[in-house]
């Protein structure tokens, strides 16, 4: 609920919407849209996804999550239902715009979307690893088969992993941005795959804030 809040107080402020506003959107009463924004009521999930639509955000949804708790911490705690703002994304298509890839293309499916409860700043979108370029020996590895997710509002600074396009290539390259004497690299994880001088031309389609392993 407090990430919801948030999320929707930093969009309606970029947007100059007042409380009136979104409420006329949504047919409703600005008492009531304060209430939830003031935590004096919990709207239910449906409500929560309209408000979202209502400030241009439909490529987010609140999900409701059921999951088993801890139960080291509370023994005779019993399976219940946990309301937590969870948001989807797309796991995306690359075919129509480029693919993040260091061997043979994949094929993604549209129609798939990948939860988690981080809020993207942009309109953030989920990507599978191909190949080994970022499967390091130690410390951070992101191995094949991980998702990752890409939010393209992110700046793009020295030490972040990026998305970055060549402007020849219908390819895009996933890599770790970094600075040295003034100027940028896009690196590879791999030791033994070569870097690449990063220059104007490259385009960074976006930063991956997030890497998941699936079993």
């Amino acid at each position: 609920m407090d990430k919801w809040i948030e999320l929707v107080k930093a969009k309606m402020s970029e947007l100059n919407v007042t409380q009136e506003i979104l409420a006329e959107r949504l047919g409703m009463s600005q008492g009531g849209i304060g209430h939830w924004l003031n935590k004096r009521r919990q709207p239910g999930i449906d409500d929560m996804n309209r408000v979202l639509h209502a400030l241009g955000m439909e490529f987010l949804e609140v999900a409701l999550v059921i999951r088993e708790p801890d139960t080291s911490k509370e023994e005779s705690q019993d399976l219940v239902r946990k309301y937590n703002p969870y948001f989807r994304y797309p796991v995306s298509d690359w075919r129509e715009s480029c693919e993040v890839r260091d061997g043979e293309p994949t094929v993604y499916d549209k129609a798939r979307f990948e939860l988690t409860d981080y809020h993207a700043q942009g309109a953030a979108f989920w990507l599978r690893v191909v190949g080994d370029a970022m499967t390091a020996p130690s410390g951070v590895s992101i191995a094949e088969g991980m998702m990752i997710l890409v939010d393209p509002a992110i700046v793009p600074e020295p030490g972040k992993l990026v998305i970055a396009q060549w402007p020849d290539s219908t390819e895009a390259t996933f890599r770790k941005l970094i600075e040295e004497g003034g100027q940028r690299y896009l690196v590879p994880l791999n030791p033994t795959y070569p870097k690449a001088l990063f220059t104007e031309a490259c385009r960074i389609i976006g930063v991956v804030v997030q890497a998941t392993a699936r079993f």
